[in-house]
């Protein structure tokens, strides 16, 4: 789901222009969790070319810290007892500047924290923890080199993405961005580019390419994908192109930190038909699940405790429905003898 411009903004991981699964279960990751059938297994509760660094999916994410900053700021809003536009009064800004920085949709600078959490009676010791997350919010993430070519809703994503411990996707028609390879994106990217200009399309592979080294680094996410057999069978780029991307696909499921299930054809009808989603948990507890969903023009994040708590229970229900990892590799086998 999530995959840009000009004319191709930031394209999440399907075609449009511009790339929010039940409570959290913890636990380590299990060594591996092939051929265990899906019911019973255990939810997951730098790159260099030449001499040019090329910025990856590896450091710390500012926009989890704006989150959980506007998170803590509207708590202690609410604590007060007061209004945004009582506190925009204090500030002398709008109201809708509150809102922005209580939805976390824009940065605040570390003199405006102190001074509305000064307004709110909040602790010096707290006051300086929050003033010190404010500061951190404000540095640029590894994505921001590639600012020409993102959208700015998806740029929120990544940043998200990046400092997810679990990331559990449901995938109608495509591979995942994670687990293309470069060409299966780029012909993807290039599907969905308004003028296809050559550059801008490179550009969204390269952002794409650059999420990926998350899933190899030492502390990598639980990355837990079902894939609708549509995926497998969708023809993007020719054969030979679709073969080396689900031989990919296979290499990745070996991974010890990535779980890959088919949810077959003959599966039927079940509650997220053609309502693809990404949810990313995050290790902090400070920092709660949240549900991404996109269609061609637009994105959404959904925070709602009762909804994402849905959104997890269609997730599990899509993995006990599925096929085992075992079956799994056999039909993604098949297929690409089918090719």
């Amino acid at each position: 789901m999530p995959g840009n411009g000009s004319t191709v903004t930031s394209v999440p991981d399907g075609l449009c222009p511009g790339e929010d699964l039940t409570c959290r279960e913890g636990g380590p990751a299990p060594a591996k969790r092939h051929g265990l059938p899906a019911a019973d297994a255990t939810l997951i509760g730098t790159g260099h070319t030449g001499q040019k660094e090329i910025p990856t999916a590896t450091q710390q994410s500012p926009t989890v810290r704006r989150r959980r900053l506007a998170l803590e700021l509207r708590r202690f809003r609410d604590a007060a007892g007061l209004t945004c536009e009582e506190v925009a009064e204090h500030l002398e800004c709008s109201a809708s500047k509150i809102s922005r920085i209580e939805t976390g949709r824009v940065s605040v600078s570390p003199r405006d924290v102190r001074d509305m959490l000064q307004l709110y009676g909040v602790p010096g010791p707290q006051q300086d923890n929050l003033v010190q997350l404010a500061r951190e919010s404000r540095q640029k993430g590894w994505w921001h080199a590639y600012s020409d070519a993102i959208a700015p809703r998806f740029a929120t994503y990544i940043g998200l993405e990046s400092a997810a411990s679990e990331i559990r996707i449901y995938e109608v028609t495509l591979i995942p961005g994670l687990l293309q390879t470069e060409d299966y994106a780029r012909a993807v990217i290039a599907a969905g580019a308004v003028d296809g200009a050559r550059e801008a399309v490179e550009r969204n592979v390269a952002v794409r390419m650059a999420r990926q080294p998350t899933l190899l680094t030492e502390e990598p996410p639980q990355l837990w994908a079902v894939l609708d057999e549509a995926a497998l069978h969708r023809r993007v780029g020719g054969s030979g192109l679709m073969r080396l991307q689900l031989e990919h696909l296979l290499e990745m499921s070996a991974l010890p930190n990535v779980a890959i299930q088919v949810l077959p054809f003959g599966a039927g009808a079940h509650p997220a038909m053609g309502r693809p989603f990404v949810i990313l948990a995050f290790p902090e507890r400070a920092d709660p699940d949240v549900v991404y969903l996109e269609d061609l023009t637009s994105a959404l994040y959904v925070e709602n405790v009762e909804e994402v708590d849905r959104y997890n229970m269609f997730f599990n229900h899509l993995r006990a429905t599925a096929l085992s990892f075992a079956d799994s590799t056999r039909l993604i086998t098949q297929v690409i003898k089918d090719q």
